[in-house]
């Protein structure tokens, strides 16, 4: 096999790889296989954008400086969990792009082996 082939095939995975699109990417997170990530993910954001919601009504129905620091504080540590689901959420679908990723890598070998041991 010449460097041309071997160039072509490689061109043609790195263009496949750039056709995935974050709709792409979204469809692939929110299918049967992931169902319970994604349920547990909306959960728990539901429930912390709950928590900031009441923490921020609380603060400001606050008359003391005890209770606003307490609410404020409630308000960001929710804040920064419902960060964290969404990163969580953006890591999981990275991480089924790069198994996808890693399979079309393998197949490729599997195909240059081939032919590799065809040549010869």
């Amino acid at each position: 096999m010449d460097e041309k082939q071997l160039q072509k095939m490689i061109d043609d995975t790195y263009e496949q790889s750039r056709e995935e699109t974050l709709r792409g990417m979204l469809k692939g997170f929110y299918n049967t296989r992931m169902r319970s990530i994604v349920i547990l993910v909306w959960s728990f954001a539901l429930v912390f954008i709950a928590g900031a919601v009441i923490s921020a009504v609380k603060f400001f129905e606050a008359e003391e400086t005890k209770s606003l620091i307490l609410f404020a504080t409630i308000f960001l540590v929710c804040a920064h969990w419902v960060d964290l689901m969404k990163i969580f959420a953006w890591q999981m679908i990275h991480k089924n792009n790069i198994k996808r990723e890693i399979k079309r890598l393998e197949l490729r070998i599997a195909e240059l082996s081939q032919t590799v041991k065809e040549k010869s």
